[in-house]
């Protein structure tokens, strides 16, 4: 066994209650006084619960999907004319990459508070989308140095966004297991991330106002967002970064809606990774698995209930190509990728 592994550095406070008690904290132990808070829609309400004990000078809530160059310049333009010495982001993946966008320019150090699933928190990949596309990196910059997570912040997040937020979750993990940088560490965590969401998104779905559900799937999605940023960025997040970024559709949903397919294209081809996930499914495939857990979940089924067209998809075709991982475990050509996105456009059964 010969792997490279390396593990980010970050603190986590995972607690129910306790996310003011932690984010006032965690302001004091950096000896920050000069805080721009990010949060917009519902986040707002939550974040203003939660700053009264720090020093904020600027509260922030221009916030948008796939994070645009305009907004991220803007924001940017905003702390510096602030003079901030800490940013703090109240929300989903889309305030953590404002808040990264910012980082990525000034080194300002991001806490992190999360109200949903998306697991941006915990990896150091930035996204910024002009002219319709989407560009990611890496940068350590932009990982948050702590996260304070709070199962109270995710109680009033829709059941049908819990179960679309958790499979973006779950997605990390799949990707994890055959990314370019895998390695057993990663697959470890990632398969106990697929055990905690899948049983926590049953318990969401069932009981939507108890938190143990929640705290199921806010655990494990911090998991795949680990293996995730180890593993680095599998085909899924490839073409679901291209359709976001050049067909603005919705981030969590495309991605609740192309995992199987991925999945059901890449199992074949990678056995160990295949039993991995099929044992984490307790079920005999992976494939069988995610098929049972999506219809549990009543989970999204097609892009085009999202805005993606059937004349979309010649141009999806070719933008995502160049962007195919070489270590993809089967190889990727224009003509199965468009099979793949027919299949996923329609919601037609994976694999077939």
């Amino acid at each position: 066994m010969h792997f490279e592994h390396e593990t980010l550095g970050q603190r986590v406070l995972f607690g129910t209650g306790t996310a003011a008690k932690h984010l006032a904290a965690e302001v004091a132990r950096l000896g920050s006084r000069r805080v721009m808070v990010i949060a917009s829609g519902s986040a707002a309400d939550a974040a203003a619960t939660l700053i009264d004990a720090i020093d904020v000078v600027l509260v922030y809530t221009d916030v948008a999907p796939h994070v645009s160059i305009e907004k991220a310049d803007a924001a940017r333009k905003a702390a510096a004319e602030t003079d901030v010495d800490l940013i703090v982001c109240v929300g989903g993946g889309s305030t953590t990459g404002l808040a990264k966008a910012i980082a990525l320019t000034t080194n300002l150090p991001i806490v992190a508070v999360p109200t949903t699933y998306a697991g941006s928190e915990a990896t150091n990949v930035w996204g910024l989308t002009e002219q319709s596309r989407k560009t990611t990196g890496i940068d350590n910059a932009v990982l948050p140095i702590s996260v304070v997570y709070d199962v109270e912040l995710t109680l009033s997040l829709p059941v049908a966004l819990s179960v679309a937020s958790g499979l973006n979750a779950l997605a990390h993990c799949v990707d994890s297991m055959w990314a370019p940088r895998t390695d057993p560490i990663n697959q470890a965590l990632a398969a106990e991330g697929v055990r905690a969401l899948s049983s926590g998104l049953r318990l969401v779905v069932s009981n939507p106002d108890g938190p143990a559900g929640r705290e199921k799937v806010l655990y494990g999605s911090y998991l795949a967002a680990v293996a995730f940023a180890s593993a680095g960025s599998g085909l899924h997040h490839k073409i679901c970064h291209v359709l976001g970024g050049a067909f603005d559709l919705p981030h969590a949903q495309t991605h609740a809606t192309v995992l199987p397919h991925v999945l059901a294209f890449n199992a074949p081809y990678a056995a160990d990774a295949e039993q991995r996930l099929a044992s984490a499914f307790g079920s005999s495939t992976a494939t069988d698995g995610l098929d049972t857990l999506r219809t549990d979940l009543n989970a999204p089924r097609a892009l085009r209930d999202y805005g993606l067209t059937e004349r979309d998809i010649p141009e999806a075709v070719r933008l995502i190509m160049p962007n195919v991982p070489a270590g993809n475990p089967r190889t990727v050509t224009p003509e199965n990728l468009d099979a793949l996105l027919r299949a996923a456009l329609v919601g037609a059964v994976p694999g077939q």
